[in-house]
């Protein structure tokens, strides 16, 4: 008789029972007696196991022996209603089939396992209700994304992972090269010759697909990014990673509020989705981690969020009593703590803030008319901090020549960015927003390391 095709577990327990089905997946556990053994057995379509139960009568003890935790196996039988609590179906099987035995070394045994152990062997954490959960959530929010802006009618632009020029003017960057490191060519002035390397010219990893994103909107309107960007910046902390994914639209004739409009709707939409569609995985998230993880995700959809200058938000922590560890005052970058008190407990709901001093912020930000800030925005959100980082971009080509002047930026490498404010300039605007920083924020998970299938962070490199 021929089986039939396999159906995944999370269509299976939403089926009608007294049907034959087959399942196929990796053993969770085993229990049972002499007369009856049960599976738990999970294929990664849903935080849900579903229950095989093997009558000791229609297999040996030899035939199941291998059947251990880790182990994957094909199972067919009768989709049933469940005798037992916890799962509304299972499958009385009639065949198990061995895919592939699993060793008593198998690390991921019943009992819990540290998140931080489980970075040791991320090859296998997929395989946990943990990560599970977090995968298809970031798959989730990754259609959403592009679901989202084509609904819109954005235009998804594939900028360049490899380039020549350094967005933020950080200097942060992982470089490029096929010339031998051991013994590379040296020009007259004994500087290394990159004229020989591949691209003729000093390459390096990009940090931000913006400058690219912004001459496309000046062609196309309303385009978008979103790809892996990569920061060599030695930061061991809970939110950083050397190779990360952002989205990044860039918007023709947007201002700054129309840009912050945009950045509102599209993480509340964001948020919406992963509340409609990953209900089950934020559930366990929620029990498991963040007892006020669901409440907080409904908070963001069903509240405006608080929009303030820079200026504003650093008289508010100046007047707050609290003695934060990097004292405030007007022209200081905000750290981390200052903006988790803005949202927190000053206002206790996302904060857009706008017109930070231009010395803080990059060369590419609209200069205001006080001649000391910029038409910046950061949106700041509970747990995380910033979440996006966006501005209008100066369309003014003298007035960013003069930035970069100041800066002590090579104009050099920007020359094409520079022509699209000789050919037609008009305002534009755009932001940024780190995937795996959104992902903090929607799992509830507390490192950046975990929210991402495998880490990228100072030494380490594996997988």
């Amino acid at each position: 008789m021929k089986t039939p095709g396999r159906t995944k577990i999370a269509e299976l327990l939403k089926s009608a029972t007294g049907t034959e089905v087959t399942v196929k997946g990796w053993v969770r556990t085993k229990r049972g007696n002499k007369n009856v053994a049960f599976i738990a057995l999970n294929d990664g379509s849903t935080i849900h196991t579903i229950q095989v139960v093997a009558d000791m009568r229609l297999f040996t003890e030899e035939q199941l022996k291998p059947v251990t935790t880790g182990a994957c196996l094909r199972v067919t039988g009768q989709l049933t209603a469940s005798q037992g609590s916890g799962q509304p179906v299972e499958i009385q099987a009639k065949e198990i089939e061995i895919y592939g035995v699993s060793d008593e070394t198998y690390p991921l045994q019943k009992k819990g396992h540290t998140l931080e152990f489980l970075r040791e062997i991320a090859h296998l954490r997929p395989r946990t209700n943990t990560f599970g959960a977090v995968l298809r959530i970031r798959h989730a929010m990754a259609f959403a994304i592009h679901h989202y802006f084509n609904e819109k009618g954005f235009v998804y632009l594939h900028t360049p992972l490899i380039t020549a020029s350094d967005a933020e003017g950080a200097g942060a960057m992982f470089q490029v090269t096929t010339l031998d490191l051991q013994n590379p060519p040296r020009n007259d002035r004994k500087e290394i010759d990159y004229t020989q390397d591949f691209f003729g010219q000093q390459t390096c990893l990009t940090v931000s697909g913006q400058l690219e994103g912004e001459l496309g909107a000046m062609a196309l309107g309303e385009v978008y990014t979103f790809g892996p960007t990569f920061r060599a910046e030695n930061s061991n902390t809970p939110r950083h990673l050397a190779e990360f994914w952002m989205i990044e639209p860039e918007m023709a004739f947007y201002d700054i509020h129309d840009n912050m409009n945009l950045a509102e709707d599209f993480i509340k939409y964001l948020v919406r989705y992963a509340l409609e569609h990953c209900a089950d995985d934020l559930k366990f998230l929620n029990d498991m981690y963040d007892k006020d993880l669901i409440e907080r995700l409904q908070g963001v959809v069903q509240t405006g969020f608080v929009r303030l200058t820079y200026t504003e938000g650093i008289a508010i922590l100046e007047q707050s009593g609290q003695r934060f560890e990097f004292p405030v005052h007007w022209g200081v970058d905000l750290q981390s703590e200052h903006e988790r008190y803005l949202v927190e407990t000053h206002f206790k709901k996302p904060v857009i803030l706008t017109d930070y001093p231009k010395e803080i912020k990059a060369f590419y930000m609209k200069q205001n008319a006080d001649g000391k800030t910029v038409r910046a925005m950061d949106v700041l959100f509970p747990k995380i901090g910033e979440i996006i980082g966006g501005s209008q971009r100066e369309e003014n080509r003298e007035k960013l020549l003069a930035r970069i002047a100041e800066t002590g930026m090579d104009t050099e490498n920007l020359w094409w960015y520079l022509d699209t404010r000789r050919f037609g300039t008009a305002e534009h605007s755009g932001f940024g927003l780190g995937f795996e920083r959104l992902l903090l924020f929607v799992t509830g998970m507390a490192n950046i390391r975990d929210v991402i299938p495998f880490p990228r962070t100072p030494k380490n490199a594996a997988f």
